[in-house]
């Protein structure tokens, strides 16, 4: 049997991105620049924020007119009643409230806090954040056959964010949107080493490419936010991030 191996490269020379740039020509010319080629099979994860900013996923914080329940859960949080109504806006349910902190289930069907909004990395200089892109998705699949057109190759296209999770410390790479990539493996009625059938045992592959890709993609200044998982052998499947929300019923958390 031969040595299975995964390797991670970081694209370098990602330049800032501005609402309405061309992602798919960026991404190309800073593979040239860098002297890297994309290969058959190939994973691309893509921070969420590049996606953001080229959908015009912006806002100026001094444009939301906060509605009443806005304030009150403001109040009751600690936050600015501008960022908390844009948290209402981007959801379908408040789940969980405290200082700091609103979990809520994202109108994409995910759990997160603050419903992804974020300041980090964008410019300090502005009272603008960043919301999620609105279909990661089409994001994606969009990117992936700019790419896969481009090249003459089959690719696997992640779009990630960092998160935390219910029952652990910390953040971890999350896969908001995918193309190509086998997001939920299942391996129900496969045997283990020795020979049971497996009944239950199913395997969130495009997360766990997120979250070996987040080392690199980093969370301060790193600006490495573009990275090539190599050894996958992905960009054939047609699912998409979809098939990996628990739902609702099955979900002891909520």
């Amino acid at each position: 049997m031969g040595i299975k191996q995964l390797s991670l490269f970081a694209v370098p020379g990602i330049p800032l991105i501005q609402a309405g740039d061309d992602l798919a020509a960026m991404l190309l010319d800073a593979l040239a620049t860098a002297g890297l080629e994309l290969a058959d099979g190939d994973v691309l994860v893509v921070a969420q924020k590049l996606v953001s900013k080229a959908e015009g996923r912006a806002v100026s914080l001094s444009s939301i007119q906060p509605s009443a329940e806005a304030i009150q859960l403001a109040a009751e949080t600690d936050k600015e009643p501008a960022i908390v109504q844009l948290i209402l806006d981007e959801s379908s349910k408040v789940l969980r409230a405290r200082p700091g902190v609103i979990i809520v289930e994202h109108k994409l069907g995910f759990v997160a806090a603050n419903a992804g909004i974020d300041r980090s990395n964008v410019e300090p200089d502005s009272d603008r954040v960043l919301l999620l892109p609105k279909d990661p998705d089409r994001s994606a699949a969009d990117l992936r056959a700019r790419l896969e057109s481009a090249l003459n190759i089959h690719l696997g296209i992640i779009i990630a964010d960092s998160v935390g999770r219910a029952w652990r410390m910390g953040t971890t790479g999350m896969t908001l949107g995918c193309a190509g990539v086998e997001a939920l493996q299942n391996l129900r009625g496969r045997a283990d080493m020795f020979g049971r059938i497996l009944q239950v045992s199913e395997h969130a592959v495009a997360d766990a490419i997120a979250a070996a890709a987040e080392l690199i993609i980093g969370e301060a200044d790193e600006a490495t936010p573009v990275v090539i998982a190599r050894g996958l052998d992905q960009g054939w499947s047609e699912q998409d991030s979809k098939s990996l929300l628990r739902p609702e019923k099955d979900d002891m958390f909520r």
